[in-house]
This record gives structure tokens, C-alpha cells and sequence, in this order.
């Protein structure tokens, strides 16, 4: 169990009046009445069960034992000022550390950070891709994008867009003798699956197919290993809203046919409540919700084959 230690206030009165060797002055730094000081003072000296001070005709005198424990008081406090600087250089300065998933690093993220540099050369980014839960209070990271239902207790949580599931491929596929035209031809190309086959089984319940036809083709565990097999012509896949957009703006994935299923689970903003309001925090939010609202524009734009 850590031991019971003076209050801050007292400690940075006693600090106070020892360098200046008046109550008074040390009232004055402090902004509070001489009589505050007086009694912290005091306050202090009992619970040491010590004298810190010796009042001399009008003068104060530190002890010895005074003197010892200023040395002691004196470097936590610089310890404690340093350590509070170095956190708002931190929070303040230019480098904003950022943890996201493998599939929006590679799907939604890596791609557009030259156009994030660009518009905002003040901030150096740092990039993360892991799985793991971030713990804000343990990890030097500002910002996290995580994927949920946004349920994230005691985090500033900012949904990044809705998001809705549908069929993808390569557009070579839609040309040559066998090509995907009908949702019948579904059944002469590999269907490439995320996980398991609950998503294609799904979609073809809601397309007015036999879901049983829906179990062929590989099975892959990465969102993003799904939309390049399917860039790449091996396939047709089902990919969310968020992690198909560039790729679809871009030309490399087509969607064959109009249907769509909507997904609770969305992308997520997310930073500690206390420094959500930091402009550094601010401007790649800001940045993030932009970006994501410039591809539902352009992907309303294509649209879909009716």
C-alpha cells in the first residue's frame, strides 16, 4: 500500500515560503491570504510532528530538519512540473499517434495519407495496425479507429459513416463469354468468403436465391485479403461500405448488381474524453469524417446496376 503523503497544497507552501522566507511573499505567488499559508504551514509541521520553521522577530527561519525536507519537497515538485510539461508538449506538439485496424490501414487509410500531409504538414502522423483493445492510460497513442457497434464506454466515440454489405469484383468480370451478368451467374465464379459462409448465405437469402449454392470458393480471415482476391479477378466477394470505397471510386472493383445489406457494426472515432478537443485530435477527426463523407458522394455517384 502506498504511503499517506502531505497534501500538494501544503507542500507547495511550505516550498513557497522557504525560498522566500516570508509568508507573506509566499502569499503573494500563491495568490491566496498570508494567513493560508500560515496554516498549511502549521498543518504541516503536525502531521511531520516536526518544526519546518522558527519565527524570529518577524523573520522566518527554516530548521534544519526544514532544510532537509525542502530538498526532498523541492525535487518532487520540479519532478512533477517537468513530467506536466512533457505530457502537454505531447498532447500539443505536432506528432498525433494513431491505432487502427490491418483492414482499414490497408483498405481505407495508407492511401490517403498524401493528401492528409499535404493539407496538414504541421502534424507528423504515426500509424499503428493492430487488433488489440488500445488502452488509452497505458499506450502513447491519441486516436483509435476501431470497428463495433459503438458501444465504448468512457471514450469520445464518433461513428466514421453507415456502412451497408454488397457483392464486388473485378470488372473483367463483367465482359467475355463468361461473364457475370445475371444473378444466376453467380454460380459459375468462386465466391470468396470472410470467416465463414454466414455473409454470402445471408445475401443470397435476401437476393431470392438457394443459399445452398452459397458455399463454394475459399475462405479468408481478413477483410482486405477478401477485396484484393476479388481487385484480382479470383473471385466475387461481399465487402462493407468503408473498406471497399477507394478501390471501387478507383476503378479496381465493380458492384454487379444493386443489392445491399445493411450493418449495425460501423467504424469508430475514437479518443479519451479528456484531450478529444485537442486541435490536433480535432483536425485528423475532422479530417476522417470528411474523407468518409467524400466517398459516399462519389460512390452515389457511380451507383449500382439496376
Amino acid at each position: 500500500m502506498r504511503p499517506r503523503l502531505p497534501p500538494l497544497n501544503a507542500l507547495k507552501a511550505f516550498e513557497a515560503a522557504a525560498r522566500h522566507e516570508s509568508f507573506t511573499r509566499a502569499a503573494e505567488e500563491l495568490c491566496v491570504t498570508q494567513g493560508a499559508v500560515s496554516h498549511q504551514v502549521k498543518a504541516l509541521e503536525t502531521e511531520l510532528a516536526l518544526k519546518l520553521f522558527n519565527r524570529e522577530r518577524q523573520r522566518l527561519i527554516i530548521t534544519e530538519a526544514g532544510r532537509d525536507y525542502l530538498a526532498v519537497v523541492r525535487d518532487a515538485l520540479d519532478r512533477i512540473a517537468i513530467g506536466t510539461e512533457r505530457l502537454l508538449q505531447r498532447q500539443n506538439a505536432g506528432v498525433l499517434t494513431v491505432s487502427t485496424s490491418p483492414d482499414f490501414a490497408a483498405k481505407w487509410l495508407v492511401h490517403r495519407l498524401g493528401h492528409f500531409a499535404e493539407a496538414h504538414s504541421g502534424i507528423d502522423l504515426r500509424v499503428s495496425a493492430t487488433l488489440h483493445h488500445v488502452d488509452f492510460a497505458r499506450e502513447e497513442v491519441d486516436l483509435a479507429v476501431r470497428h463495433g457497434d459503438g458501444n465504448w464506454p468512457g471514450l469520445d466515440a464518433v461513428r466514421l459513416s453507415p456502412e451497408q454489405l454488397f457483392a464486388v469484383c473485378s470488372p473483367k468480370l463483367l465482359s467475355g463469354k463468361r461473364r457475370l451478368s445475371k444473378l444466376a451467374d453467380l454460380l459459375k465464379f468462386p465466391l470468396i468468403h470472410m470467416d465463414s459462409r454466414a455473409d454470402w448465405k445471408n445475401w443470397f437469402q435476401e437476393a431470392g436465391l438457394d443459399d445452398a449454392a452459397a458455399t463454394h470458393g475459399p475462405v479468408l480471415n481478413r477483410a482486405s485479403m477478401v477485396i484484393d482476391a476479388a481487385i484480382n479477378g479470383q473471385g466475387i466477394a461481399l465487402a462493407r461500405t468503408t473498406l471497399a470505397a477507394w478501390d471501387l471510386v478507383s476503378g479496381h472493383l465493380v458492384r454487379p448488381f444493386p443489392l445491399s445489406l445493411p450493418l449495425s457494426k460501423t467504424y469508430w472515432i475514437l479518443c479519451p474524453k479528456a484531450t478529444a478537443n485537442l486541435p490536433k485530435i480535432v483536425t485528423f477527426r475532422d479530417w476522417l469524417l470528411a474523407e468518409a463523407a467524400s466517398d459516399l458522394r462519389r460512390l452515389k455517384k457511380i451507383g449500382a446496376p439496376k
